[in-house]
């Protein structure tokens, strides 16, 4: 036997095997929709009894493997279920054909046998067989599971007549010798008459007998027979049949001590058309009822007690069992599945460590060279038993060595996307996901250098794939979450790729959706560079806005439609906290300063950085960068320009690095200082330039108060003399000035000297329409304003 069964689990013991197999051209699809139907009576109440049946189906297995069925009667084929499609009268005879040879393939074996047919009616299809269903079509076919029920109890019926035949102990008779297949030449020549050859006999049919006891749900007379046979069986050091028999002890207890099974596949086992519920529910519990309803006798449960191991004695009789078969080379599958048996049971007793150790054995089992597909699904499997067991970083290593090897060099077309599969699958066991968000909270879990390893492996895998979309999403990740970890060598390594990549498919913010549903999050390179402070400027002194007072000193009416106010007093807390108490203007170019850190050890080209706001329209205008290496914090001011009014939230800045397009959100950058990032932005206001027929002053003569705009001229005066001085007010905004107050004061200096000037005629009322001329075409361009300070005015009365 060389096939490896590794999803066996201790209750199989008790099952029949029955292979389901299409006959001809058969649909997968079809074939399919009739095995799931059939495999779905796995378990089945004997009529008048209070045993039970369990069915194990498989669709595929080895003719070898059938050769051990003496040796363990679990692995006989004792029923053949063939489909088949005919539908023709005259295909008929050729059809039936087949079915007997399928049938010579397990002859030997076999208990009983089935054909069902699809497609063919008439004459043939009415005539009655007891091996062969006929049903028109595959949807027409009700009866299936009935048939299944029915083919169960004949199998049952042989079962039970080779159960007594072969327990009956007839005097006189020479027991036969039950041999596994590469014992045979061995016995050639050897005294059948010695006592030590008629105690080997005797041992391996008690043990046989056990076996056929456990399947046909006669758990006590099982456990008998192979304590009996444990004690021949050594008397004459039989080994590799010691260890059967005591593999038939373990699972003969565990079918005893967990009725739900151990295979996790299947959950609790249900029987199906039991009449009694509560005697399913006790099916292997002590005081289960007769077929007459009365309590047997107690003798039975107290030898039921005796011969049922406990559960630590059942683990220690699995590492004899696996001891004795060890030390037989053609008894390798046998000694794995032993294993992988005992590892489920620990599973369950919340054993991992010494679970481990029967892992770690079955490893190191050597079986025949194993194809390309065995490896992997030997691999595959020992990575499930190390996650039922809680170990999982060594199952993340075996569920790697089963993606590696689906791509193995021998392999002539390379399963790549099986083996990028499997290593998405390896994610857990390494501490890794792929959503950057879960490493931004500081604390890395895991190996880096293992994980920078897979991710590399992901990257290779989706490239060559076709995906290279993928490729970029994964390197990206890398790149973003494992930066402290990678050399300065690597940092240039995985920046040269990943523009290699980018050249050919840019990284986007968009999620990719993986066939199997799992989809990878954008990655935002918050890194590169890092951002330590964001500060919202409030604009020029020259194009703030300034409140507006009448000529007596008070503010104009707030009962103005057009009057703003940036205060809301009932504003919650948080709100307040981000709220700047400055404005910005529509229209306006407004900045927002960064500090920015480039953590690479080469300069960091950022080809296009621009703002992320929310709440207003917003024209952002991109600046690209250029960060030496290393840079320490270094200032970057990204600017826009607001388009309507209202509230503006800042809420990150966006960038184009090594050809990966990046939102990155303030709230997702840890360790930012920021003063706030709301703001408001009021209505465009009209810019008032000022100029005089005089030279400007080298200086000051007065210090400005802070909400004024001043500029000074100079002119050296003689008592008396006057000067003429032509003041220029002229509207270089684009919005209309509806109302002008000026007026003029006098200036007394330190020494005592007086100028005065004449009145001008205050107030007036006059509409100052916009500088056609000189309109600016952009925006940016009005903050521009040359050697002279700007007047800024609202609609009537609001600012100057």
């Amino acid at each position: 036997m060389s096939v490896p069964d590794y999803m066996q689990c201790a209750e199989d013991h008790q099952t029949l095997l029955v292979v389901v197999q299409a006959v001809g051209i058969v649909s997968e699809e079809n074939f399919f929709r009739i095995y799931k139907r059939i495999c779905s009576v796995s378990q089945l109440s004997v009529r008048d009894s209070q045993r039970a049946l369990f069915i194990r189906y498989r669709h595929h297995y080895p003719p070898e493997n059938n050769e051990w069925g003496d040796f363990q009667t679990h692995r006989k084929v004792v029923g053949l279920i063939t489909i088949t499609d005919c539908f023709s009268a005259k295909d008929w005879p050729q059809t039936f054909e087949k079915f007997h040879v399928q049938k010579e393939i397990y002859g030997s074996t076999l208990y009983d046998s089935r054909l069902f047919v699809f497609g063919l009616q008439g004459d043939v299809a009415e005539q009655p067989r007891p091996d062969v269903a006929f049903y028109p079509n595959y949807d027409n076919c009700e009866s299936v599971e009935k048939r299944i029920e029915d083919f169960i109890e004949s199998l049952f019926i042989v079962l039970e007549s080779k159960r007594l035949d072969r327990a009956t102990d007839k005097s006189g008779d020479k027991i036969p010798l039950l041999c596994v297949p590469f014992e045979k030449k061995d016995f050639v020549g050897l005294d059948t008459d010695s006592r030590h050859y008629k105690k080997r006999c005797q041992g391996r049919m008690r043990k046989h007998v056990g076996d056929l006891c456990l399947q046909a749900g006669m758990l006590q007379d099982a456990l008998v027979h192979y304590h009996m046979s444990v004690e021949l069986l050594r008397s004459v050091n039989d080994f590799l049949w010691l260890g059967a028999a005591l593999e038939g002890l373990c699972s003969a207890s565990v079918i005893y001590h967990y009725p739900g099974g151990t295979g996790g596949k299947t959950g609790a086992r249900r029987l199906q058309g039991s009449s009694l519920p509560s005697e399913a529910a006790n099916r292997h519990r002590p005081g289960a009822l007769t077929t007459n309803g009365i309590n047997p006798d107690t003798s039975t449960e107290i030898g039921r007690a005796k011969n049922c191991l406990s559960p630590e004695d059942i683990i220690d009789k699995y590492k004899e069992a696996i001891s004795y078969y060890s030390k037989y080379k053609n008894a390798g599958v046998i000694e794995l599945e032993a294993c992988v048996k005992a590892v489920r049971v620990l599973a369950i007793q919340k054993r991992g460590m010494e679970a481990s150790e029967f892992l770690q054995n079955a490893v190191y089992i050597n079986l025949r060279q194993l194809s390309e597909e065995e490896k992997i699904q030997r691999y595959s499997i020992l990575s499930e038993l190390y996650e039922l067991i809680g170990f999982h970083r060594k199952s993340a290593f075996f569920k790697r060595v089963a993606a590696m090897q689906c791509v193995a060099p021998s392999i002539t077309e390379p399963g790549w996307r099986a083996c990028y599969k499997l290593l998405l699958e390896t994610l857990p066991g390494y501490s890794l996901s792929l959503d950057p968000k879960d490493f931004n909270k500081g604390t890395h879990r895991g190996w880096a250098a293992v994980q920078m390893r897979l991710l590399h492996e992901l990257v290779y895998a989706s490239r060559r794939m076709g995906n290279p979309a993928l490729s970029v999403r994964h390197l990206s990740f890398l790149l973003q979450t494992m930066l402290d970890f990678l050399s300065d060598q690597e940092k240039k390594d995985v920046t040269q790729s990943l523009e290699n990549y980018t050249a050919k498919c840019p990284g986007t913010m968009e999620p990719i959706t993986l066939p199997d549903g799992l989809t990878l999050p954008p990655v935002p390179f918050t890194k590169l560079p890092i951002v330590r402070c964001v500060k919202l400027l409030s604009l020029p002194t020259s194009l703030r806005p300034q409140k507006v007072k009448s000529l007596l000193g008070q503010t104009m009416s707030t009962k103005s439609p057009f009057i703003y106010s940036p205060i809301i007093p009932h504003s919650r807390g948080e709100e307040r906290s981000k709220k700047i108490d400055f404005q910005w203007v529509q229209g306006d170019v407004c900045e927002v300063q960064l500090m920015v850190y480039n953590p690479m050890p080469f300069e960091l080209r950022v080809e296009n950085m621009g703002l992320l706001t929310s709440g207003v329209e917003f024209e952002s205008l991109p600046a690209a960068l250029s960060l030496p290496a290393e840079s320490g914090l270094y200032p970057v001011t990204l600017v826009g320009v607001p388009q309507t009014t209202g509230t503006i939230t800042v809420n990150g800045y966006h960038t184009t690095v090594f050809g990966v397009f990046s939102d990155c959100l303030l709230d997702n950058l840890p360790g930012v200082k920021t003063s706030g990032s709301t703001v408001e932005v009021i209505p465009a206001l009209p810019r008032l330039q000022i100029s005089t027929s005089l030279p400007r002053s080298a200086h000051s003569l007065q210090p400005s108060s802070g909400d004024e705009i001043s500029t000074n001229v100079s002119v050296q005066l003689y008592n008396g003399e006057t000067q003429p001085l032509v003041i220029t007010l002229e509207n270089i905004g684009l919005e209309p000035l509806e109302q002008l107050e000026v007026t003029s004061k006098l200036l007394t200096t330190k020494d005592g000297i007086s100028v005065s000037g004449f009145p001008m005629s205050s107030p007036f009322r006059q509409v100052v329409r916009p500088r056609v001329e000189s309109r600016p075409t952009n925006p940016s361009e009005g903050s521009k304003t040359g050697d002279l300070g700007h007047l800024k005015s609202h609609h009537p009365g609001e600012h100057k």
